[in-house]
């Protein structure tokens, strides 16, 4: 079988997400993945290995409360940006955006750190008196 290329494998990640398929990521995470999410804050939970990962985001995909949307995907080399929306309530403060930083070895995500936007919970360099 031919390596998939890091669009490819990007691609069916984001499709399982999108169409709630846990099953279709069984083979796009390397056994020595390594993935951080956005929580909690500051530095987020770190999952190390691929059945610790494939388990965490079969999780998330499997959770019919909450919605991922990938609202834009850049490729370069083995290194892709994903920009994302997650909807966890109804309402207009129900969703968060965010990045993923994937990283791709031999058709395979070995590396994902997540990253999003705060809630207010970060003070303005204007309010906080840094810029003083």
């Amino acid at each position: 079988m031919a390596i998939r290329t890091t669009a490819e494998v990007i691609d069916r990640f984001n499709h399982a997400f999108t169409g709630r398929d846990a099953d279709a990521l069984t083979d796009l995470i390397g056994a020595d993945c390594v993935m951080e999410s956005v929580q909690p804050a500051p530095t987020g939970e770190r999952v190390e290995g691929g059945a610790a990962c494939l388990a965490w985001w079969r999780a998330l995909v499997e959770d019919r409360t909450t919605r991922f949307e990938p609202q834009e995907v850049i490729v370069a080399g083995e290194r892709a940006t994903i920009r994302w929306r997650y909807y966890f309530a109804d309402g207009p403060a129900g969703w968060v955006e965010g990045v993923n930083l994937m990283r791709v070895r031999d058709g395979l995500i070995v590396e994902a750190l997540g990253y999003s936007k705060t809630a207010g919970e970060v003070p303005l360099a204007a309010e906080s008196g840094l810029d003083d």
